[in-house]
């Protein structure tokens, strides 16, 4: 009996701890994704300026990406492909546009990029937890019960 608790107990945190990490994952996403809204002219400068094709076009993915995919995260939809996803859109941005690898900021950069990856990619490996809507759809036996 004892043991059952603890497992619970230990359930419970790896469940408030995956429903955290997605959360503080999500937020810079969802922070970009404002930042680009607020100032749409200098985010597509800035695309223009690495020399990246169809600025226009890119600003309007890039919002789409981190706000869809970042809110995705939060509350747990499609939470695994979403991460996955996620993962690919910040190595792929970092490349693009924190390649100055001699100026010390543009390498921090990059190397946050990379372990937000990181982190998005045990998020693909494990799941959201049981505190996310895919957790809900995934057992309608129990919705069901009660």
């Amino acid at each position: 009996m004892k043991g059952t608790t603890m497992k619970t107990a230990t359930d419970n945190t790896n469940n408030l701890f995956a429903a955290a990490g997605r959360l503080l994952l999500a937020t810079i996403f969802i922070f970009s994704a404002l930042g680009k809204l607020a100032a749409p002219a200098a985010t597509i400068g800035y695309i223009e300026s690495v020399g990246l094709p169809f600025a226009t076009l890119g600003f309007a993915i890039a919002v789409a990406v981190e706000l869809g995919g970042g809110l995705m995260l939060v509350f747990g939809v499609k939470t695994r492909w979403v991460a996955a996803a996620l993962a690919a859109f910040s190595i792929v941005t970092g490349l693009a546009f924190h390649n100055a690898l001699g100026d010390q900021n543009q390498l921090i950069h990059l190397l946050k990029n990379f372990a937000m990856a990181g982190g998005l990619l045990q998020v693909a490996a494990f799941g959201a937890g049981a505190f996310s809507i895919d957790a809900r759809i995934s057992r309608p036996a129990i919705r069901q019960a009660a």
